[in-house]
């Protein structure tokens, strides 16, 4: 299985390159991409089966063994979440495809989408699974990179302040994780994860401190959290929907999976994570709060998904093997319910030509398949009963019963959180889907990426949209299996010694 682990990687880079050679065919540019996903997401789910009967698997770049060369490993986290990860960019690649082929005919090719998109799954990949520190910032440039174009295409002058916005945010970022990774690198020698979890250990404390600050700050920005989380309410509601549904579900779940995984590998715990704990209060009010102030649909659901950061952090602030396990099984239904929600609302400006809120109605009578794609997602991130939302928020909820009176404390917050959720979406419900059916905005800007007020919507754009929600559905039908597994991964996290020996060959 060590042999598949570079494929996941090579072949959306492999799949880009293709892409551009064949730019004057838009069908082979589908073809391709469709194929690469595809392949990916069967390898992820291979992997995933494999990672939990046999624990973490690693390769060997170019025969170096780890800590002197580049590793790649694959544990029940990294597998489950990559597996998650394609799903839903297979899913969004498909509506986005029939997004073009509805606007501009089949026969129109793109130049940069294609490839970019691909370069960025290779992104995703290699974030989950490099073994050291600076490939991990290798991803992330390549994520970041592929991101600026796909969030500046074919856009008007909003757009592009906006993406300014998000390229000067994520530079700077860039900037302090090169940095940490530096000063990282000249505290122990080495940035090979596995190793740095037994050199970390014997620095001064007032130096482990400094170093679990340095990347507490650059995945904060990266994610979101509050008081880092200003950029996003600006960034993703300007991008176009498949784009703003990619970045959604996938580029802030990166950035938390690196920050759990360093800072349970490399800086352990005996106790909840107090910092954490008023980080993950902090972001969940916030987030929710400014999304009940919204009336740009966009700009409502980025503050959501700001909201719901707080709930992956509450899971790491409690910092045991039911906390981490309940924040891993968010993260998988996380990724999915946004980005469905995203595309929802591209559906919905398809047919409204609008954002706003309150220029919207009668959906429900026009459109009333519409309506169902976006209860069922909204209600799952409300956490509604029998939901993947549910099953995920009750995990966390029961790590921080368990835990102590500060985080049983916090998990009133989480419920009341999730009700104001709720409110958020069902006003949401009420001015889009009741009333009386509204006449579409005219496009305002015809010329940019997508066309908008068309009040009409082909079938595999709903199709690609309804996918996600059966993927959210699985979730929900397999949470024990699923939560079993969760566990084991929780497990592992902190324990750190299946990990540390699969990857150097010794114990902790």
């Amino acid at each position: 299985m060590s042999n598949l682990l570079t494929l996941p990687v090579l072949l959306p880079m492999l799949g880009a390159a293709l892409s551009i050679v064949g730019s004057r065919s838009a069908t082979l540019q589908r073809v391709v991409g469709i194929v690469v996903l595809a392949a990916v997401a069967a390898l992820a789910g291979a992997l995933l089966v494999a990672t939990d009967q046999q624990g973490p698997i690693v390769a060997e770049l170019g025969g170096w063994p780890a800590p002197v060369g580049i590793a790649l490993v694959a544990d029940r986290l990294s597998a489950l979440l990559l597996l998650v990860s394609t799903l839903v960019t297979l899913a969004v690649l498909v509506y986005a495809i029939d997004q073009r082929i509805a606007d501009y005919g089949s026969a129109t090719a793109s130049t940069t989408f294609h490839p970019m998109y691909l370069m960025l799954c290779a992104g995703v990949s290699l974030a989950y699974l490099t073994g050291d520190l600076f490939t991990l910032f290798v991803a992330f440039e390549l994520m970041l990179t592929a991101s600026y174009v796909l969030i500046t295409r074919r856009t008007g002058a909003n757009r592009i302040r906006a993406g300014m916005t998000y390229v000067t945010v994520s530079l700077l970022s860039s900037l302090l994780f090169l940095t940490a990774v530096a000063m990282v690198y000249a505290a122990t020698g080495t940035v090979n994860l596995a190793d740095l979890a037994g050199r970390v250990g014997e620095l001064p404390p007032g130096l482990q401190t400094v170093l679990a600050m340095m990347l507490l700050v650059v995945f904060g920005i990266k994610a979101a959290i509050v008081p880092l989380h200003f950029w996003l309410p600006d960034s993703y509601p300007n991008a176009p929907g498949p784009v703003a549904a990619l970045f959604a579900g996938l580029l802030t779940k990166v950035s938390f999976y690196a920050l759990l995984r360093t800072q349970t590998l490399i800086f352990p715990r005996e106790e909840p994570w107090t910092l954490m704990l008023v980080l993950a209060v902090a972001t969940m009010l916030v987030g929710v709060l400014g999304a009940l102030a919204q009336n740009d649909l966009n700009r409502l659901l980025s503050f959501l998904l700001v909201s719901h950061i707080g709930f992956l952090l509450y899971g790491l602030a409690v910092f045991d093997a039911a906390g981490v396990s309940g924040a891993a099984l968010y993260a998988a239904h996380h990724i999915t319910v946004l980005a469905t929600l995203f595309l929802v609302s591209g559906l919905i400006t398809r047919r409204t030509g609008t954002v706003a809120l309150d220029r919207m109605g009668g959906l429900l009578r026009t459109s009333p398949g519409l309506a169902i794609l976006f209860a069922i997602p909204a209600l799952t991130l409300a956490g509604v009963p029998p939901t993947a939302g549910f099953v995920a928020k009750l995990a966390l909820l029961q790590a921080g019963a368990g835990s102590g009176p500060a985080e049983q404390a916090v998990a009133g917050v989480v419920v009341v959180a999730s009700l104001l959720t709720l409110y958020a979406l069902v006003r949401v419900w009420v001015r889009v889907f009741w009333g009386e059916p509204q006449p579409p905005v005219p496009d305002s800007d015809p010329t940019d990426e997508v066309l908008v007020g068309t009040a009409r919507t082909s079938v595999p754009m709903y199709a690609a949209t309804a996918g996600l929600i059966a993927v959210s559905l699985a979730i929900a039908a397999f949470a024990g299996p699923l939560a079993g597994m969760t566990e084991r991964a929780g497990v592992d996290l902190l324990d750190r010694g299946p990990y540390r020996a699969a990857v150097l060959g010794d114990g902790p």
